[in-house]
């Protein structure tokens, strides 16, 4: 099971969830933190992040970060949205951010916020076929979604976010009539831009997701039924609500407003900007209904690390092996002929197996034999010519996740031998090793020139070889099909393997029997 922290760096809130991705790589929220940073605040008219707001966010990213690896979530992904994006110290912060945590800050634009918005609520709402409308209110944007459940039709990212909005407008404590006019103006002449004359008509459903939106349906549901609000997802709201809502924020001061059943206090000089956006949209669109989600932007990251990661969660759950998983990982990623590969890697395995007395390595060394007979043949995807080496180049500039660097030099060189030339003192792979590592290349590699030219045909002609022990060792060469093939390349390759361990090899064939088959 994967566990994923995704940690969402917003204008208004930083926020964490903690996930638990299962076989079938759905996913499982186990807990959900935020915490108001307001990064926002002050950014948007001085363009700066301030040390304060900087200092809080450390903070915050800290506890999330701490929390997530005391509880056995290791793969975090932290993402940020238009406080960081829009700052020109936003680089500081996140510099400052992977010093003192080693966290990487990922800076979204507006539009991939809106598409990773998508993600999360279409994968937990049903649109049916019809198109839809999702809106993300946010502290220094709007995202605007245009959709079906099969597919994003169009984004808009503004610059309406309610931190941004108080910011530029609302310094006057109530609001000032005609400052509140000339917002509402600049508000509606954006989102009519915006949504280049659609109709509300055509669409299914609008769904408003963002903690403010959460908020205005508790203030609803609260004055409605007398009730806090049980759940906030799918929950309906009308424009009337939202309306009375609005004025009773307007014309209230911040004691005011404070004294508002279901206020949330850290939104007392936010909440008006934002739910004046709902209104006005909403106008726009003609519609008289809304919809909550609470589905967002790190649901959105969930599924969007699934979908791109889905073969190596698969090959994770399938191989817990970290070694042998980024083998096979690399192996896939290049396109390996996978019977061929596997089958040399067997060969491989049992005359290695079979030879212990005379070549005398261990299990460490019987690893890397492996897994340099499943990665052989990767560089046939740069090139037929000399794919040999361009093995040698893939291994050696591949991320390979549980192998030091003198592991991955020494599977490299050992498969980079497979065909071709000997190993050389000169040759510049080889060079890099010290002796003891030569020693174990130049052993490994005749193992594998054998076993490789035991399936020169690639269809597995040779089923097993038995080898007796001797002055001289004979391999016994079980098959099914004519192994002329085989048997000649095999021949050809030995010369190394009699070289290093001074020994004569002779090949002898016999048809596979039915005792050979049990």
């Amino acid at each position: 099971m994967k566990r994923l922290a995704v940690i969402d760096i917003g204008t208004n809130s930083i926020h964490m969830v903690l996930a638990e991705i299962g076989r079938n790589f759905s996913y499982k929220i186990v807990d959900r933190i935020k915490e108001m940073a307001r990064l926002g605040d002050g950014t948007f008219t001085s363009h700066r992040l301030s040390q304060v707001t900087m200092d809080r966010g450390l903070a915050v990213l800290k506890r999330f970060a701490l929390l997530a690896n005391n509880k056995g979530f290791n793969t975090i992904i932290p993402v940020a949205t238009s406080a960081v994006r829009e700052a020109k110290n936003g680089g500081d912060f996140l510099k400052l951010v992977r010093k003192e945590l080693g966290l990487r800050v990922r800076v979204i634009t507006g539009e991939e916020e809106a598409r990773l918005i998508y993600l999360g609520v279409r994968h937990s709402m049903d649109f049916s076929d019809s198109p839809a409308m999702i809106v993300d209110i946010g502290g220094g944007s709007v995202e605007l979604m245009a959709c079906t459940s099969k597919r994003l039709k169009f984004v808009r990212s503004l610059k309406l976010g309610a931190i941004r909005l108080k910011d530029q407008y609302l310094q006057v404590d109530p609001p000032d009539k005609k400052i509140v006019q000339r917002m509402e103006q600049v508000v509606r002449q954006a989102l009519k831009k915006a949504l280049l004359k659609k109709k509300g008509s055509s669409l299914g459903c609008l769904v408003v997701t963002s903690g403010m939106a959460g908020n205005l349906a508790e203030i609803i549901y609260l004055a409605r039924t007398g009730r806090a609000l049980s759940q906030i997802d799918m929950a309906m709201i009308d424009l009337k609500e939202i309306n009375d809502v609005e004025q009773l924020l307007r014309t209230k001061d911040t004691e005011g407003r404070l004294m508002i059943p279901g206020l949330d206090s850290r939104r007392v000089d936010t909440l008006y900007p934002g739910v004046m956006v709902l209104r006005v949209l909403m106008e726009c669109l003609g519609l008289k209904q809304v919809r909550i989600s609470d589905k967002a932007l790190r649901e959105g990251v969930i599924y969007d690390f699934i979908q791109q990661h889905h073969e190596g969660l698969k090959a994770e759950q399938e191989i817990p092996s970290v070694r042998r998983r980024q083998v096979l990982l690399l192996a896939r990623r290049y396109h390996y002929p996978n019977v061929h590969s596997h089958h040399t890697a067997k060969l491989a395995m049992s005359l290695f197996d079979q030879m212990q007395p005379i070549h005398e390595m261990g299990e460490t060394e019987r690893e890397w034999l492996e897994y340099a007979a499943l990665l052989h043949d990767i560089g046939h995807h740069i090139q037929e010519n000399q794919h040999h080496k361009h093995t040698y180049y893939l291994m050696t500039h591949a991320d390979l996740p549980g192998f030091s660097s003198e592991e991955i030099g020494i599977m490299a060189n050992v498969a980079r031998y497979h065909r071709r030339s000997l190993p050389k003192a000169g040759h510049r792979g080889f060079k890099l090793l010290n002796v003891e590592q030569r020693k174990t290349v130049l052993g490994l590699s005749a193992i594998l020139r054998i076993a490789d030219g035991l399936d020169r045909t690639h269809f597995s002609v040779v089923k097993a070889v038995k080898v007796d022990l001797g002055k001289s060792l004979r391999l016994q060469v079980v098959f099914r099909y004519d192994p002329e093939l085989e048997l000649w390349t095999t021949e050809r390759r030995k010369k190394l393997f009699e070289k290093i361990f001074r020994c004569r090899i002779t090949l002898s064939p016999r048809a596979i029997t039915s005792k050979d088959a049990a």
